[in-house]
């Protein structure tokens, strides 16, 4: 079937992108080499007994590392990220609750899924930094958790989409901070990652286009001063380091443009094809044409160069900490608020479905009491985040919350009774030319859907009646729709999971969901 006109225009659009001019173009070089291992300390151990040489152990410090559309298939291109994973703990079943940018990141901060946070869109009247605030989310997040439990507390980079640097409320003299934050680095529009403002503390500073003021590499030294800086004064300390890369466009820092010559995207098996008993709005579309390939070729190239500079960032931030000597007593975290499709299901570069490629996405994470090269394979989710920063600060259990610690996991404990599902909810394709996530040619986003995502299956249900459910130890690539073949009982069985999992709200009321339906096999 020839593509129709308007998805040609559509890869026209993305091609015309990637021909944008980027910054300065100089020789590349090698990605710095990691730190050495920190100690293997108790992290969030429980008070020693009375009388012991230590009443109460150290709170440990939390660096959080978490990129923009940053997908699995990048992290091997990443040495010290892998290094991270032999020093720690992976993740392998991790989901976002939304795969898109804000509404995954308001799940983040809050520990609740999109439907109890309210944002399910990058902006407008259902999503956006503007909501969140106008809600009053901003006040029970895991930066406020933590600041209430003794932390000194910093964020950098991106925020919430909407957020603008010059941002104010109430008539403030300054410019907008959130509450719990510290210090405060964050840009609005951000992603050529040159040329961009940051509201630094309440004062808005711009940045140009020289090398220096390369984004990723400005939130790196800003991040390893906070952390000397926190070591220091010898408080426990939080900071979230939050890249604006991988986003389109892609720009990697000047060094790196040249790197990685003649990369390619992956094949598998899903690379140009459509599920067999696609849904509705996917089964149309058609085949790839060269020039449609060697741009995502291209893209993904770009996409690999850029994220050397975080890849860098992650060794010099690991490199502080021990010559701050708080390595031993820091948790650092590594992950993406959502993944990325580049030519898998014939789509072109994108997020938003609830294919693996865009829920599943790193989470990995190294520090004192995390057993080292272990591999969890139990479901967990971004709402899990909060819960666990908030257990290893000492604080309890919040029964508002939809996510559960992630703690004993880290250790190497499976507890008995654990998560089995884990739930993904998209609202409504980006429609707004101001958003970063703006597609003209709806054909390339889903339309609304919830779905249930377990170790063994997917199973989706679109707002027009499709249907979608993929057998992950068969087809990890999810090729075969097999909805139409499920049985009655089992329908309205996943039915009912489904919609008890997207009404929850709360410890208690999400937890019975998500236990409702379990691990049972296919019929």
């Amino acid at each position: 079937m020839p593509p129709r006109p308007h998805r040609i225009l559509g890869r026209l659009a993305a091609v015309l992108v990637l021909l944008a001019p980027a910054g300065c173009t100089t020789v590349a070089t090698p990605a710095a080499r990691p730190s050495p291992s920190p100690s293997r300390a108790a992290v969030g151990a429980a008070p020693s007994p009375p009388g012991t040489a230590s009443a109460v152990r150290r709170k440990p410090n939390i660096v959080f590392v978490l990129t923009d559309d940053l997908s699995t298939d990048l992290v091997s291109y990443m040495p010290s990220v892998l290094a991270l994973q032999r020093d720690g703990v992976t993740f392998t079943d991790y989901t976002v609750t939304d795969s898109l940018c804000c509404p995954s990141r308001a799940s983040i901060l809050s520990g609740k899924y999109p439907h109890n946070t309210g944002i399910v869109k990058n902006n407008g009247t259902d999503g956006g930094f503007k909501l969140f605030h106008r809600r009053g989310e901003e006040n029970a997040t895991l930066a406020t958790d933590l600041k209430s439990a003794g932390y000194r507390t910093a964020f950098y980079g991106k925020y919430l989409n909407e957020y603008w640097p010059r941002a104010t409320f109430n008539g403030g003299k300054s410019f907008y901070v959130p509450p719990g934050w510290d210090d405060w680095a964050v840009g609005g529009s951000a992603y050529q990652g040159f040329d961009y403002e940051l509201n630094e503390n309440g004062k808005v500073r711009r940045y140009g286009t020289a090398p220096r003021d390369y984004l990723t590499d400005v939130l790196s030294a800003k991040a390893q001063r906070f952390i000397t800086a926190s070591a220091a004064a010898g408080k426990p300390f939080l900071v979230e380091v939050s890249t604006f890369t991988p986003h389109l466009p892609y720009t990697p820092a000047p060094r790196d443009e040249q790197s990685f010559p003649g990369l390619t995207a992956p094949r598998s098996p899903a690379w140009d094809t459509v599920p067999v008993d696609a849904p509705r709005w996917l089964i149309d579309h058609s085949p790839m044409p060269a020039w449609e390939k060697r741009m995502i070729d291209t893209s993904f190239r770009k996409r690999v160069q850029s994220v050397q500079a975080i890849d860098r960032m992650l060794a010099g931030l690991r490199a502080t900490l021990t010559a701050a000597g708080v390595a031993g007593d820091t948790l650092v975290v590594f992950s993406s608020d959502n993944g990325y499709h580049m030519g898998e299901h014939r789509l072109n570069p994108g997020k938003m479905t609830a294919f693996e490629t865009d829920i599943r996405v790193p989470l990995i994470a190294a520090g004192p009491g995390v057993k080292p090269g272990h591999v969890v394979e139990a479901p967990a989710e971004n709402v899990d985040l909060r819960p666990t920063f908030a257990e290893l600060a000492g604080l309890p259990a919040n029964p508002q919350i939809d996510g559960r610690s992630l703690v004993p996991l880290l250790a190497g404990t499976l507890p008995h009774q654990w998560r089995t599902t884990a739930l993904i909810e998209h609202s409504d394709p980006a429609t707004d030319p101001k958003d970063p996530d703006y597609n003209r040619y709806s054909e390339n986003i889903p339309p609304s859907y919830d779905a249930l995502r377990t170790t063994a299956f997917t199973y989706v249900e679109y707002v027009d009646g499709s249907r979608e459910y993929y057998d992950l130890r068969s087809d990890p690539h999810q090729t075969v729709n097999l909805a139409s073949g499920l049985d009655p009982e089992r329908r309205t069985e996943l039915h009912e999971a489904l919609h008890a999992l997207n009404t929850c709200a709360g410890a208690r009321s999400c937890w019975a969901a998500d236990r409702l339906l379990g691990e049972r096999p296919s019929r």
